[in-house]
């Protein structure tokens, strides 16, 4: 009996230092592999995790990637787009730290109280962050990564800068990314020269760029176009928060 506990205690001690190893090993390759956040401030990225994924995709598919991606600064995106986009995916994106607790309890509550299903209650700022580094998956890991790189890009960069970002690296169609390349393969113009009803046709693509874009068809769509021109009319008052944030600073990088 004095045997078997010895050997019973030796083998819990061996797997205890096996996974304390493997912890460190995670946690080592993490650290090594963190991303700059605050190189963002003055550079802009030279790809995303979306649009790495997006290539790999393809080439597995035996189809060439046919990238459509072209960074502009603030100044040359629409304030109309800017508008669409803050009011159709984070209306309080100018008023909180990165996460808006409004937002999830309400998803929650629509979840619970109505059978609805969890919709997803993450800010532009998150959003970047997923965009940028991470993947679609909703594991445990991931989110912890997206929430840490998200208080961190609060932190490093201003509102306007993170707008900014995030409007050069949502997907807006399948290989479409960011708003110049989006709006001159839509509709042929500069993201700058938007119509407000063309700006609210991108915004509506954001939560499912596959399907949901301009040329699209389905009644989903065209009913989230118009839902977002209506909150548009309502929240007047988001266009001054706009100009009060989006002044462009010189910058390196692409």
């Amino acid at each position: 009996m004095a045997r078997r506990r010895r050997w019973w205690w030796r083998a819990l001690r061996w797997t205890a230092l096996a996974v304390l190893a493997a912890l460190l090993l995670v946690a080592s390759w993490q650290v090594i592999t963190w991303p700059d956040v605050a190189a963002l401030a003055t550079s802009n990225p030279d790809t995303t995790a979306f649009i790495e994924a997006y290539r790999e995709q393809e080439r597995e598919a035996g189809r060439e990637p046919r990238l459509q991606w072209r960074w502009v600064p603030s100044s040359r995106i629409s304030p109309e787009l800017k508008h669409a986009v803050l009011v159709a995916e984070d209306i309080n994106f100018f008023s909180h730290d990165g996460f808006d607790a409004f937002e999830l309890k309400e998803a929650v509550r629509g979840a619970w109280e109505e059978g609805k299903p969890l919709r997803g209650a993450s800010t532009l700022s998150q959003q970047t962050a997923k965009n940028l580094w991470l993947s679609p998956s909703r594991n445990p890991l991931r989110k912890l990564k997206e929430a840490l790189l998200t208080a961190q890009l609060e932190r490093a960069l201003g509102k306007g800068r993170i707008l900014e970002i995030y409007l050069n690296v949502a997907e807006l169609g399948p290989g479409i990314y960011g708003a110049e390349a989006a709006s001159r393969h839509y509709f042929g113009r500069s993201a700058a020269a938007l119509t407000r009803r063309q700006a609210a046709q991108l915004a509506a693509s954001l939560s499912r760029p596959a399907t949901w874009h301009p040329g699209v068809e389905r009644r989903g769509y065209r009913r989230r176009v118009e839902t977002i021109l209506q909150r548009m009319e309502k929240a007047q008052w988001l266009r001054r928060e706009i100009e009060a944030h989006t002044a462009d600073r010189p910058r390196s990088g692409r």
